[in-house]
């Protein structure tokens, strides 16, 4: 570290530090004054972006309530566009519109569409678990247990254990389905879903 003797050599060292780096210091700024208006127009654009997906969310689903052959196409377009948050949920939607219609098969595809589209691993979670009940009914029992083991969140711990025991059962597995009801008792099920399970369980023995 240099020494200075008085306020002129100081002066004298700065006028040295900028001609030797001045062009790199004005380098530097032109490029923090770049990144930071960048930073600004991407924020400013992905805001405009999650508008506009919104409402072009909002619309198909209101469409989609409709019940109309050209509805779910335009749905099932939005969903397989956006590999985002909305997109996921219209998946989700899209899903429980065919549960209702019986049609399984093109539920799982929806859903597994969901999965691949968000990162939030809640809303994964939650597609995982409407997976899997999907899964049972179409008689995958394995297929819904390795499912079942990819939702995330204590939240969610009663709910996984009941359809375990779904799977299990339908495996023909008396002792496993027993064994997951009664963990879900314990994992702080609602009042309802402990009275469910327990009721499974009691049935069990009949």
């Amino acid at each position: 570290m240099e020494i200075y003797e008085n306020e002129n050599d100081q002066v004298d060292a700065i006028k040295r530090f900028f001609a030797e780096n001045g062009k790199a210091l004005a380098v530097g700024v032109v490029l923090g004054i770049g990144a930071l208006v960048g930073w600004r127009y991407w924020t400013s654009h992905q805001a405009d972006t999650a508008k506009v997906s919104s409402q072009a969310y909002e619309n198909a689903i209101s469409a989609l309530q409709a019940d109309k052959p050209e509805t779910f196409a335009a749905a099932e377009k939005f969903a397989a566009d956006n590999k985002n948050t909305y997109g996921a949920l219209a998946s989700l939607e899209l899903a429980q519109q065919y549960v209702e219609k019986n049609e399984l098969d093109k539920a799982a595809a929806q859903l597994q569409q969901g999965l691949a589209a968000t990162s939030d691993e809640n809303l994964k979670s939650m597609i995982n678990v409407r997976l899997a009940r999907v899964q049972v009914q179409l008689k995958q029992q394995d297929v819904a247990l390795k499912t079942l083991d990819a939702v995330k969140g204590d939240s969610w711990a009663a709910i996984v254990a009941d359809l375990r025991g779904e799977a299990l059962l339908s495996k023909g597995d008396k002792q496993g389905a027993r064994t997951a009801w009664e963990n879900g008792i314990k994992n702080n099920a609602s009042p309802a879903l402990s009275e469910m399970m327990q009721m499974k369980i009691n049935n069990l023995s009949i």
